[in-house]
């Protein structure tokens, strides 16, 4: 079962994701803060983040920063959401390698589509295990 990790504060939009992809062989993990995510990814890197540029705690572009700066996590499709649409933050966020990058507010079928997208491709390309 192919593993996201959403990180985000808007619990509405967390619920809504968990309920569309939990019952479409997804299992959906959330973060509400950077700490949380941050030590999520570590003792147990997803097959994908969806990152939320407006935290509480810290700013989104620092999450980046940490997971693709990170060896162990560099690896990692990231898809960056924001409800910040200026193209500043689109080169910014594809500078530091975010794989994708939606605007809030995204429409559902969009987003699902993106998702199960990015987890193909993520899965395809992890080495088989012996």
């Amino acid at each position: 079962m192919a593993r996201l990790l959403i990180i985000d504060d808007d619990v509405m939009l967390l619920d809504l994701l968990q309920l569309h992809l939990s019952g479409r062989g997804i299992s959906v993990e959330v973060a509400e803060n950077a700490a949380v995510a941050l030590r999520s990814i570590i003792d147990s890197p997803p097959d994908l983040i969806m990152l939320d540029l407006g935290l509480p705690d810290l700013d989104g572009m620092e999450v980046l920063r940490a997971i693709k700066g990170d060896e162990a996590s560099r690896h990692l499709p990231v898809i960056v959401i924001t409800g910040t649409d200026t193209e500043d933050k689109y080169i910014q966020a594809r500078a530091l390698g975010a794989d994708a990058f939606l605007n809030k507010p995204v429409q559902r079928d969009d987003l699902i589509n993106e998702i199960f997208s990015r987890l193909a491709r993520s899965v395809a390309s992890k080495p088989a295990t012996p």
